[in-house]
């Protein structure tokens, strides 16, 4: 059964989207109501599954992470091994920060920080060298006009 949410669950999503370190009392002020609702709320969303985790966003070129490409992977396997290794391969990689399957000409696109080119090649071949694929273009973001985590409520 889906979990019903109401404007004041949204109100409170809303907030911890925007930052998910505030205290109980701040989320409640902003929201209007009072601590222990806001509480059962936020637990409400968690066990249904809508509250996934709490993360910090990181600044990945502070970091040193000054490259980003998207990788589009045209492949001609489609068998459940081949899509089990190639799964293996994407989660043991901490550069993929996304990985999505297409409908069309191209079948996977990923998102990947890597410091610079060569470490996008030391990527590359290794990605390769575990499973097969026919076709690989990387496109290199040159700025990143927006990100967000935010889902609009």
């Amino acid at each position: 059964m889906a979990l019903r949410i109401d404007d004041m669950d949204r109100k409170i999503l809303n907030e911890l989207q925007q930052d998910a370190a505030l205290s109980l009392d701040e989320i409640a002020k902003r929201v209007g109501s009072s601590k222990t609702p806001v509480w059962n709320r936020i637990r409400k969303l968690r066990e249904g599954g809508v509250i996934k985790n709490q993360t910090a966003v990181l600044d990945a070129e502070a970091l040193g992470f000054e490259a980003c490409f998207f990788v589009l992977i045209r492949t001609s396997e489609h068998e459940a091994d081949w899509q089990a290794k190639f799964l293996k391969a994407l989660h043991d990689r901490p550069e993929v920060q996304e990985a999505h399957r297409l409908a069309g000409d191209i079948d996977y696109i990923l998102k990947v920080r890597v410091e610079n080119a060569r470490a996008y090649d030391v990527f590359y071949q290794a990605l390769i060298s575990e499973v097969r694929v026919y076709n690989v273009t990387a496109l290199l973001s040159m700025e990143e006009l927006k990100s967000s985590t935010l889902l609009p409520l």
